[in-house]
């Protein structure tokens, strides 16, 4: 059978709702991060951890997506199917990010007009298959795997833990599944505790310590989100997106916790974060079906939007960045009004982005599928 005969089932709007919400504190972060001085003081301080919050988004709804349909697909149908909600958006991205990268000039990137345009499409190209280039390609200077489009990087293990999932982990009994998932939270927990950096920050660097970092982010919250989907029984919360947007806003932007004397402890409240929080999270936001048009539609909205948003506003952000830099000493009062003028403009590529570009794409994509497999 295709996949296009398994149907679909239907979405928890409180956790699309979510999702929305996680993407818009990302972008957020992003703006507020180059006014930092240090770790220490970004006023969205925990803003990276919506990354560990989307891990176990997607290991969850994974679960519930196709957790019961493996007698009537393969492994080849579903990577086929994640290709197509995924991949058209990381093309969009590292093509807008190639657009765009001649002219952020910059006092921090002042190499950038030496890099030859055959080597920026090469990196581009590269990029269009979400493998990561090495420190050798990279045109940027930032030593990360996507130059182009930084937060590409958290696709790559997007796709990583969807692979896992497929060759074999989705085989695992609860209980196999729960060790796994004890297992992987024990490391990420030792991990937050004695990484000399105090927090989890990482895995956009194709070298051993980031690709540790990543592959650390990644197994506990993907597969913690897999094996709630299966066990977990939610009650009714009324008002549930509220209260888990609350709790969510609320654990990602606490300020760091311990300063520079007890890094540790930053690292066991980010621990705490991941292996607690976002699972209760995610539990109370699977609880609530929407009874009002209007807040389903606003859910609707935010989940349709957060991939398209959390894909291309870093391509708005490095000329934002590059204005920061440029205009050295600048604190949040004088830049707000350029951090809220790019926080709009990349509402409306994320948008414009959805409706004319990935909608239609995906929907050929679906057409092609079909039609080949008939």
């Amino acid at each position: 059978m295709s996949n296009n005969q398994l149907g679909t089932k239907p979405h928890y709007q409180v956790l699309d709702g979510l999702r929305g919400v996680a993407a818009v504190i990302v972008v957020f972060f992003h703006l507020s991060e180059p006014l930092a001085a240090s770790r220490f003081e970004n006023v969205i301080n925990h803003g990276y951890l919506a990354v560990d919050f989307f891990f176990l988004l997607s290991g969850y709804v994974i679960g519930y997506a196709y957790d019961d349909r493996w007698g009537k697909m393969t492994i080849g149908g579903f990577l086929r199917r994640r290709f197509e909600r995924l991949q058209p958006l990381v093309i969009l991205g590292m093509t807008l990010g190639a657009i765009g990268f001649y002219f952020t000039d910059s006092t921090i990137w002042p190499h950038i007009h030496e890099v030859p345009v055959w080597k920026l499409i090469v990196v581009m190209l590269i990029g269009y298959t979400v493998l990561p280039i090495p420190l050798s390609m990279d045109i940027r200077g930032w030593q990360e795997m996507h130059p182009l489009n930084s937060v590409a990087w958290s696709l790559f293990f997007e796709y990583i833990a969807n692979i896992f999932y497929a060759l074999g982990l989705r085989k695992l009994s609860n209980k196999g599944l729960a060790c796994f998932v004890f297992l992987a939270g024990a490391l990420l927990l030792h991990f937050a505790v004695t990484n000399p950096n105090g927090d989890i920050a990482g895995g956009w660097t194709l070298n051993a310590e980031h690709m540790r970092i990543g592959i650390t982010r990644t197994l506990f919250p993907f597969f913690a989100g897999l094996l709630l989907s299966r066990v977990a029984r939610p009650v009714y919360i009324k008002n549930s997106f509220l209260w888990c947007s609350l709790l969510l806003v609320t654990v990602l932007f606490m300020p760091r916790i311990g300063g520079e004397d007890h890094l540790w402890m930053n690292g066991l409240y980010e621990a705490f974060c991941i292996i607690v929080v976002f699972p209760l999270i995610v539990y109370l936001g699977s609880s609530q079906v929407m009874r009002t048009e209007s807040k389903g539609r606003i859910c609707k909205f935010l989940g349709e939007l957060s991939y398209p948003l959390y894909m291309t506003h870093y391509v708005l952000v490095y000329f934002y960045v590059a204005w920061v830099s440029n205009h050295s000493g600048i604190t949040l009062r004088q830049a707000w009004p350029y951090a809220l003028l790019t926080f709009s403009g990349a509402a409306v590529l994320a948008y414009a982005s959805l409706k004319l570009y990935d909608e239609p794409v995906r929907a050929w994509l679906r057409k092609r599928v079909k039609q080949s497999a008939s």
